[in-house]
């Protein structure tokens, strides 16, 4: 379907206020170049408000006045600035991406392939010009390395050729513009050559250029790829569909968009909610880690509210529905996410703004040079290889290879520290954070929650409750579990949803559960719980005996205090900004020495006050694991995750860190300093290389052979340097 056959009207969405909206997916993007001319050329439009486009999903956001613009206009904008335009599907998106990612590899190999046959020609060649070689021996091997050169040039050329013409074809200049025409000229100058039986041919000169072009423009992809696609992920929490309860009772399942606020909507056990609601009959446990995140279940009753997105785990509920379809929590989460997410890609690395001055100056130059040579009286090829020579050495490949040698270096140093890179950038935005924010459950803690003390049990009452505990699907319940060592559960156990598990033995009734369903005083539970502020209540009974209180908690990670002294040392400031409930909040705070946190905020508190501390010119780390944690970690200047976060946390988060210790942390914030600093020495060298290195192309002392080896040894020197970082790391002692 063309653009003209679309209609792109069924695609608009209009705000509260009136103005149209549009996400589009745009092919074509190669870099942070092509971002800023999109986002420019749709701004300078008559109507359009705001254009962002995400560098990672190539998700474009368009935002405009009706009346002033139109959908098919900005379609047509971006057709003009040579990009097409498809209506935003992550899943077409990522279909798009994985192809693209196949095609750079396919090419990678053959240009690969074809330069080391024909660098192993050329060798014959250049031996034999100086040792004596027959013009026909020559003249077949230069004849051999064209039958290579020539479709290995086309074929791995393919990804330059098709930005380069649709750049053309729009009448602007991009990277990939020089680099097609310094690969054609080369090859057409070795044909030339070889048809003329001449001693030299450069066939070698352009497949070596498109390889190494090819191994940067795959590092990057492979980067970007890594970070995954938010709405893939929260996809899976949403419901598509709802059970309405009708006035007679029967149930009917329909779209979310066909359900009002005030109808009664059925959730079964098992069920994600599909709508925010209040609790009309039934209890049960809810896992509301989206609006807390607190991984332990919630008990839900009559009257209690109840959120889109959220795990009925145990019994039927009914719900009155308080809000439709595209505003509930879960509405606002993923507008919380997707709006942090693109103003994060605004983000531009300094290389890429670098590169974005090459195309002009490099075509500037090469022409400059083959007229000057021209006029000054030497011949058309000769002049044409010189320019060949001076378009080839000012080839941005090691100004490519900069950044992202010491970032695949760095990755693989930061995996080694229990650390995985999400974002290709990751590395430049943790070396300039100097404030460090936490989440409480599950990123300062351990998500797995753990019984504080089973002494209050003897052996036979321990083993009892543990078996009785095998029975629940409670995570207290599994915590006891796991500390009794139980193995089989007791026979004809029975689970009351929200209140508890029960069994018969030897006359007498077993229970575990909540301090009503046991029977145990309030005056005990105020008692228990004040010793042990952020600790949950589980309580076990044995028949008439006095019920047990038993205290479960998740626990500090235990070298948190050691990691927060430690980061604090090296200058950075430490808050908490969690979801769960002050007590505990306060009681880890202090355990920690963080002297700046706050307790009970919901996903747009946390990002407002990211967003106060970025007016300051703070910048920010978040480290969080929940759904609730999403947005923050997309709108904090960058993001940490544990590996056991939810999906969403994780996709959104730049990086991840495994294990129980929370030391990682720590390493990549030191080890993205040191890659800091070897990128500035790259981006500087490669500076140099082209300072020094065109005026003596210019002058006509370097070969297009020199030339492209020039270019090469520069990409070696940077990955060298990048390698460096490697030995520096094995050789250093320093350790939290």
């Amino acid at each position: 379907m063309t653009a003209y056959e679309r209609d792109w009207e069924a695609f608009v969405t209009l705000s509260p206020e009136g103005e149209a909206h549009m996400d589009l997916a745009v092919e074509g993007v190669t870099c942070a170049a092509c971002m800023v001319e999109i986002e420019r050329g749709l701004s300078a439009q008559p109507g359009i408000r705001k254009a962002r486009l995400n560098l990672t999903s190539h998700r474009l956001a368009v935002d405009w006045t009706p009346g002033e613009s139109t959908p098919d206009q900005v379609v047509e904008t971006l057709s003009r600035l040579g990009y097409r335009a498809h209506p935003f599907d992550p899943a077409q998106v990522r279909e798009r991406a994985d192809s693209a990612g196949r095609e750079l590899l396919r090419c990678l190999a053959v240009a690969g392939f074809a330069a080391m046959n024909i660098m192993l020609l050329s060798v014959s060649v250049w031996s034999g010009n100086a040792t004596g070689i027959e013009t026909e021996t020559r003249d077949f091997f230069h004849w051999l390395s064209a039958l290579i050169a020539l479709p290995a040039a086309v074929y791995a050329g393919r990804p330059f050729l098709r930005s380069a013409f649709a750049a053309v074809w729009a009448k602007r200049l991009n990277m990939d513009v020089p680099i097609v025409i310094g690969v054609t000229l080369a090859l057409f100058l070795s044909v030339t050559q070889t048809i003329q039986s001449a001693h030299h041919a450069y066939f070698e000169s352009a497949v070596m250029l498109l390889f190494f072009l090819l191994i940067g423009r795959y590092l990057d992809h492979t980067m970007r790829r890594r970070t995954r696609a938010f709405a893939e992920n929260i996809a899976a929490l949403k419901a598509e569909t709802a059970v309405t309860i009708l006035p007679d009772g029967r149930l009917r399942e329909v779209p979310l968009s066909k359900v009002e606020p005030g109808e009664h909507i059925l959730v079964r056990a098992g069920e994600r909610v599909s709508l925010d609601g209040t609790v009309l009959s039934g209890r049960s446990d809810i896992d509301q880690s989206l609006v807390t995140g607190e991984t332990a279940l919630a008990s839900v009753g009559v009257g209690d509210p109840v959120y889109a997105g959220t795990m009925n785990a145990s019994a039927n509920l009914t719900v009155a529905v308080t809000t439709a379809s595209g505003a509930t929590l879960l509405d606002e989460v993923t507008r919380l996410l997707e709006a942090a997410a693109q103003a994060k890609s605004r983000h531009v690395q300094l290389a890429d703004r670098a590169a974005a001055l090459y195309s002009p100056l490099v075509h500037l130059a090469a022409a400059l040079t083959f007229v000057g040579w021209w006029l000054s009286g030497a011949g058309w090829q000769p002049s044409l290889v010189v320019a060949i020579s001076v378009l080839i050495i000012t080839c941005p490949c090691a100004l490519g290879l900069a950044i992202p040698a010491v970032q695949v270096v760095t990755s693989g140093l930061m995996f080694r520290a229990g650390v995985l890179l999400h974002s290709g950038d990751a590395v430049e935005r943790l070396a300039e954070v100097d404030t460090i924010v936490f989440d409480k459950t599950g990123t300062l803690t351990l998500a797995v929650p753990e019984v504080v003390e089973t002494a209050v049990l003897d052996d036979s009452a321990r083993a009892l409750a543990g078996r009785l505990a095998l029975s629940s699907r409670h995570p207290l319940a599994a915590a006891l579990a796991r500390a009794t060592q139980a193995e089989v559960p007791l026979p004809d156990a029975r689970e009351m949803p929200g209140e508890g598990v029960c069994a018969e033995v030897e006359g007498r009734e077993l229970r575990l559960g909540s301090a009503t369903f046991c029977g145990l005083p309030e005056a005990q539970v105020q008692a228990a719980l004040a010793a042990r502020p952020g600790a949950s209540l589980l309580v076990f009974c044995d028949g008439a005996e006095t019920p047990v209180p038993l205290l479960v908690e998740q626990r500090v990670r235990e070298d948190a205090a050691e990691t927060a002294a430690a980061l604090r040392q090296a200058g950075y400031r430490l808050a908490i900004l969690s979801g769960d409930r002050t007590a505990p909040v306060a009681a880890v705070a202090q355990q920690l020495g963080i002297e700046d946190w706050q307790a009970e905020l919901r996903p747009a508190d946390k990002i407002a006050r990211l967003e106060q501390w970025a007016a300051t010119g703070a910048r920010v780390l978040m480290v969080g694991d929940g759904l609730n944690d999403a947005p923050a970690l997309a709108a904090a200047h960058v993001s940490m995750s544990p590996v056991t976060a939810v999906h969403v946390a994780q996709a959104a988060a730049d990086a991840v860190f495994l294990g129980d210790r929370l030391a990682p942390v720590f390493e990549a914030l030191r080890l993205s300093r040191r890659a800091r600093a070897a990128m500035a020495q790259n981006l500087w060298f490669s500076t140099l290389y082209n300072v020094v290195a065109v005026p003596f192309a210019v002058a006509g002392f370097v070969t297009p052979l020199i030339a492209a080896l020039a270019m090469s040894g520069s990409s070696v020197v940077v990955t060298l340097n990048a390698l460096r970082l490697r030995l520096a790391a094995g050789s250093s002692s320093e350790r939290v």
